[in-house]
């Protein structure tokens, strides 16, 4: 590819974010603009941010890789990423805007009146913030080294000092313009190039992939992950979503209960469209670049094919791929980065200490820029791992985590903090340390699908240790649990003064 195309789209990319995230630093106010955008956003704009920053790396890239590699067994994740959803719209999504928070540590102390459990909500937050960050940094490198040449660490450094830029400058506000316009552009740049490589492979007579084995069959694909698996992706993928700092954090931002309805049904339908797209890339990469899964590069299958199919002729296209999967990096880590600093930035303004030197939104700004920090080191000091594996990390580690908090907090009255804190506790430890083992032993045995793929232990885990301990310490049960839950399920249209 001509490198130069490359360059031009990245720089588009990086000046569109900018001037957007500009406009939104002009209508950026109070702390409730930095923090939730004044609750003020639409379902249209909400959904199509959440589209925005949801629709990662992993989904841009990975599952196209995935595909590539392991045939439709891998579908299961973008079914799962987008089925979170409905489990969300039932759930959570209304009852979790009329608690009236900011973050999850914020609800969490609303619901149980316990500082400790806020903290321990805090360190969850900040660490699957970091968790999730990491390969959004190492998908950066990835994708400018692919198309431009350049040291993987340009596109990583890269983006992290444009998401620290728009999320100091705006908070908020200024992603949700960024978000909104950067899930649209990924879906224009997946679906232009898929039209005319569509049409090039119908006009060459290449062999369809399902000519490569059965790979195209669940639960057949000769080197594919066992039932186990399958069914640890689901449950991690379905109930991790509902966990997510980032995608929690913009629910907030609706103005109602209603409206954090529809928001979550317009976003069901915009991950639906958008996640065919990877898939149809991964079938025809089994066509035309089955050689990138020996060579250990399948997430640039992508951002291959058009100059495979096309020659230089996909230069143009191969471009325009760039274009999405910057915007991909550069939307979920903003997302990521204003949740995490939304968090930390509540803590800073909390202390006793700081709270008369500096405002909540310093407190914010600071914030963002610190949170970065590790994420990026680790990105540019590990080696680089494949960008759905480590996703999938942070998915269990939610579902394991901040799902039984949000599900049991919010249709179980009887949850008390002791409960929360040994719920959090024995599911964090369980889906947290399986990243840290992973990269520290090498060992193909039989017992590491355990701890490559944590969910469907680690996740019973923490809803058992939270129900139990629960039940065991049920005389502490919050004294205002019952005004708590008529607040988190009464519709706002209702006149509780009058009965």
């Amino acid at each position: 590819m001509n490198a130069t195309y490359g360059v031009v789209a990245v720089i588009l990319v990086s000046v569109a974010t900018l001037t957007i995230g500009a406009f939104g630093l002009r209508v950026s106010r109070t702390t409730s603009d930095f923090y939730v955008a004044s609750r003020s956003v639409r379902p249209w704009l909400n959904s199509s941010a959440i589209g925005g920053e949801y629709l990662s790396a992993a989904s841009f890239l990975g599952v196209a890789g995935l595909v590539l590699a392991f045939g439709a067994n891998m579908l299961w994740f973008p079914i799962g990423w987008t089925a979170g959803y409905l489990l969300l719209l039932v759930f959570v999504a209304a009852p979790l805007r009329r608690s009236g928070a900011y973050t999850i540590p914020d609800f969490a102390e609303v619901r149980l009146q316990s500082d400790t459990v806020r903290r321990a909500a805090t360190i969850l937050v900040v660490f699957v913030g970091w968790l999730y960050l990491l390969p959004q940094f190492q998908g950066a490198g990835l994708t400018i080294r692919t198309v431009t040449g350049s040291p993987t660490w340009v596109g990583t450094v890269l983006v992290a000092a444009i998401v620290v830029i728009n999320v100091v400058s705006g908070g908020m506000r200024s992603i949700t313009f960024v978000q909104a316009f950067q899930y649209w552009l990924k879906l224009t740049a997946l679906l232009v190039p898929a039209f005319f490589l569509i049409r090039a492979w119908l006009g060459d007579g290449a062999p369809g992939p399902d000519a490569a084995a059965d790979w195209t069959l669940p639960f057949h694909a000769p080197n594919g992950p066992d039932l186990y698996v399958i069914y640890s992706v689901i449950i991690a993928t379905f109930l991790g979503t509902m966990g997510l700092p980032h995608v929690v954090v913009r629910f907030y931002t609706n103005p109602d209960g209603q409206a954090a309805r529809r928001t979550t049904l317009i976003v069901l339908a915009l991950l639906g469209v958008f996640y065919l797209l990877p898939t149809l890339y991964g079938a025809l990469g089994r066509v035309y670049a089955p050689d990138l899964i020996a060579a250990g590069r399948v997430d640039a299958v992508v951002l291959e094919l058009p100059n495979r199919i096309l020659g230089s002729g996909g230069d143009v296209l191969t471009a325009l791929l760039t274009a999405g999967a910057f915007a991909a990096f550069l939307s979920t880590s903003s997302g990521l980065t204003m949740s995490v600093a939304g968090v930390i930035g509540q803590e800073l303004a909390r202390s006793g200490r700081l709270r008369r030197r500096i405002s909540s939104v310093t407190a914010l700004r600071v914030a963002a820029a610190a949170c970065v920090v590790v994420p990026l080191a680790l990105a540019l000091a590990i080696q680089r791992i494949p960008i759905a594996t480590s996703v999938t990390f942070a998915f269990a580690l939610a579902a394991s985590t901040f799902c039984p908090l949000l599900v049991l907090g919010i249709w179980w009255r009887g949850l008390t903090a002791t409960g929360a804190v040994a719920g959090l506790a024995a599911g964090g430890v369980g889906a947290g340390l399986a990243p840290l083992v992973r990269a520290s032993i090498d060992t193909t045995a039989t017992w590491r699908i355990f701890i490559d793929y944590p969910a469907a232990w680690s996740v019973p885990l923490g809803f058992g240790v939270m129900i139990v301990v629960s039940l065991i310490t049920r005389n502490s049960v919050p004294t205002r649990v019952s005004r708590t839950m008529v607040r988190l399920h009464t519709p706002e249209g209702v006149n509780l003064d009058r009965g």
